[in-house]
């Protein structure tokens, strides 16, 4: 998979889900592609106005699909080509989901510049808890845990 066009060829698809998505007045100017052993399992482009989904970027819908394809939450083995460097909530998924590389085309100082800027998520990450812009209150640990402790011993518990 390490050939060339073959990457290029899936970039722009991812690019050209991008455009489409835009030019059809479908959503955001974002696309991905999902690829396991040189054959695409999933592509989406971004969907979060047509869906009134604010986590329907490109990544995590074409995760989804990729998902359901391969029957499976575990991506080991595929790649993602996404149009745009992915955001702090699609990073989080490509890891979750154990996807091996990501490749992209632009970058997030780009989408800053037409008003899809992800800094301040970044900032506020790195910030304690009870100084950031959103209220964040930890209440009812103990009734909580129950949960936990069911999960320990489960035995349909897998670990992801």
């Amino acid at each position: 998979m390490e050939n060339r066009e073959q990457h290029e060829a899936f970039m722009r698809l991812a690019v050209e889900l991008s455009v489409q998505n835009v030019s059809e007045c479908v959503g955001g100017p974002f696309g991905a592609v999902v690829v396991k052993d040189g054959k695409i399992v999933a592509k989406s482009a971004n969907k979060v106005t047509s869906t009134n989904d604010p986590t329907a970027h490109a990544e995590v819908s074409a995760i989804r699909l990729a998902c359901t394809a391969l029957n499976t939450f575990d991506l080991s083995g595929c790649v993602i080509y996404t149009s745009c460097e992915p955001c702090p909530m699609c990073l989080g998924a490509i890891y979750w989901s154990r996807i091996e590389t990501i490749y992209y085309a632009n970058t997030k100082a780009d989408a800053a510049h037409i008003g899809f800027d992800d800094k301040f998520i970044y900032e506020e990450l790195d910030k304690p808890m009870e100084q950031r812009t959103l209220p964040v209150v930890q209440m009812l640990r103990d009734e909580a845990m129950e949960a936990f402790k069911l999960w320990e011993t489960s035995p349909m518990r897998v670990n992801y």
